[in-house]
This record gives C-alpha cells, sequence and structure tokens, in this order.
C-alpha cells in the first residue's frame, strides 16, 4: 500500500469532516467543558492519523492509528452522555455516532492491512 500524503487516508478526510460536525454541533452548548473535551477527542482522531504518517516509522503509524482508534470511543462515550443530558437529538446522535463507528472501522482496517503488509514483508525477507 502506498500512500504518499496523510491527506490521501480515507480515515483521515472522514475524520475532519467529523470534527468540523461534532464542532457545529456542540459549539453553541453553554457547557463549554463538554464541548472543550468532545472537540478535543475528535481532533485526537484525524490528528493522531496525521502525526502518526508523519512519524515515516510504520511501527508509529499503527501505533497513533490505534490512539485515534481509541479517540473515536472516547467520542462515541461523550455521545451518550450529551444525549442524556439533552445536548443533541436521537438523529444526531444517531449521525455522529455512525461516523465515528465508521472512521473506527476505517482505521482499524488500515491498521490490519499495514500489519498484513509487514508481516508478509518477514516472510518474503525470509525467503531469500
Amino acid at each position: 500500500m502506498v500512500i504518499n500524503s496523510f491527506e490521501d487516508i480515507i480515515s483521515w478526510q472522514k475524520a475532519k469532516e467529523f470534527t468540523k460536525e461534532v464542532y457545529k454541533t456542540f459549539k453553541p452548548i453553554e457547557d463549554k467543558i463538554f464541548f472543550d473535551q468532545v472537540y478535543r477527542a475528535s481532533l485526537s482522531v484525524m490528528n493522531n492519523i496525521a502525526e502518526g504518517f508523519e512519524r515515516g516509522s510504520e511501527k508509529d503509524f499503527i501505533k497513533f492509528l490505534y490512539i485515534a482508534k481509541a479517540s473515536c470511543a472516547e467520542v462515541r462515550s461523550m455521545l451518550y452522555l450529551a444525549r442524556d443530558l439533552d445536548y443533541l437529538n436521537d438523529e444526531k446522535y444517531a449521525e455522529l455516532t455512525n461516523m465515528s463507528t465508521e472512521i473506527s472501522k476505517l482505521v482499524y482496517g488500515l491498521i490490519k492491512s499495514l500489519m498484513k503488509e509487514k508481516q508478509d514483508s518477514l516472510k518474503s525477507k525470509g525467503k531469500s
């Protein structure tokens, strides 16, 4: 798999859109502590994908992808609370949860792909 820049990564593209949606959804609420936490968690998803890619090592990239995946879970956890506190309705809750879940799956798929490539590379080196 050849990725030339983090901007080419689909999960990063979707995470950027997700972060914008989280920002627009929660910016108007008065609970600035909640806003700050959910917004920073969503930012963490896209930024960890980018930072991990730019580290230049597959091992670091995978590590940062796991952090991005965990940040998706953090946002989803906060979405439960947001719904319970009536910061968003069921429809918006479902939309944001679905976006986060999709990103998490894409990130995990990228992790699996990178790990498979690494295993395949090690196997081919062993046969030489």
